[in-house]
């Protein structure tokens, strides 16, 4: 794994080099979505890989989706969220059960979790507690949505009963992104103190 930070918002991003292509390629930052272009054929083994801000905010290439950050779909497969992952920068992943996704998660730790049921119960979702039960440490490094048709977008109440950080309807992947970004951001503002604990506690 290589890493780079965007050039835009300083988001420190990992790619594996090795499903990179011998070309440049241009995929967005997860984040600010700066388009931003790398090229395997320049990576030195001593020296951080070129990152270029790309001019336009087009969509990422094809090649992007091969390699880069992960989203994980637990649930349900739906290629409605497998969009919207790709549009937030991610490569979904599918998972059939939560049991998957947790032993998958305690490996590689996605920043993306999408929740998706074809039909929501009451909480807790029982079905989902290996994944949406993770040690509040572990959850933590990760964005939980929960993808359902009798919920409400951005319903908080309905996300903390579930478990999740942010709630969205179906109908609302199509502007997932702005979404995204401004719960995302609410995200990290909520638990940027915590974090500085944290990371002055492991530096301890």
């Amino acid at each position: 794994m290589i890493k780079i930070t965007c050039t835009s918002c300083q988001k420190p991003l990992s790619l594996d080099e090795t499903k990179l292509p011998m070309k440049e390629v241009s995929f967005p930052c997860p984040v600010c979505k700066t388009k931003l272009s790398v090229d395997r054929r320049k990576l030195g083994a001593e020296q951080p890989p070129p990152v270029t801000e790309s001019a336009g905010g087009g969509e990422a290439d094809e090649d992007s989706e091969e390699f880069g950050s992960k989203a994980f779909i637990v649930g349900t497969d739906n290629p409605a969220i497998r969009q919207a992952a790709k549009l937030i920068g991610f490569m979904p992943v599918h998972f059939a059960t939560a049991e998957q996704a947790r032993d998958r998660f305690m490996q590689e730790t996605p920043q993306v979790v999408f929740i998706s049921l074809p039909q929501i119960t009451p909480p807790p979702l029982e079905a989902m507690q290996p994944i949406i039960g993770i040690l509040p440490a572990d959850r933590r490094k990760s964005f939980f949505i929960l993808v359902a048709d009798n919920l409400r977008t951005l319903d908080g109440n309905a996300a903390f009963l579930y478990g999740v950080n942010l709630v969205l309807a179906p109908k609302d992947l199509g502007t997932f992104p702005r979404i995204y970004k401004d719960a995302y951001a609410y995200h990290e503002r909520l638990y940027a103190s915590m974090s500085l604990v944290l990371k002055l506690m492991e530096s301890a």
